[in-house]
């Protein structure tokens, strides 16, 4: 039988792929430029939380600081308190990579939004068929 937690995963994951396929059904059918974009971010946000969760270890409380980790006079520890050290620490890999695909997604949401700028004022409009029409 699930837990309460582990069903508590379950319907977080869920409603990350549900705002995940909202935004990608959004994205095929808005002809606006902007809102695309906006949609486009949502998306990768839905991503970076989903990412978070994979990391995260269901009961870790504890950042990871290794036991007696001094410079002076170290304490090294035994196997067997790496090991319940591990079991209570939270992942820090995904954490780091989400801060950096942060980044990276807002330095790219700037230069779409710079593009769509320069598209609109060389065409008139925002709008995805107009452009298109204009093309022709």
């Amino acid at each position: 039988m699930i837990s309460l937690d582990g069903l508590l995963w379950y319907y977080i994951v869920v409603a990350i792929l549900f705002t995940i396929t909202c935004a990608l059904y959004g994205i095929a059918t808005r002809p606006h430029i902007i809102k695309k974009l906006v949609l486009l971010t949502i998306i990768s946000d839905a991503v970076y939380v989903l990412l978070v969760l994979m990391g995260y270890r269901i009961g870790a409380t504890n950042p990871p600081v290794v036991p007696g980790g001094v410079l002076e006079n170290p304490v090294f520890p035994s196997h067997k308190t790496i090991v319940e050290f591990m079991h209570r620490v939270v992942d820090p890999v995904p954490q780091v990579l989400i801060v950096t695909a942060i980044v990276i997604g807002l330095a790219q949401f700037v230069f779409l939004v710079t593009i769509s700028m320069h598209l609109a004022k060389s065409t008139g409009s925002f709008d995805i068929r107009r452009i298109e029409g204009e093309k022709e």
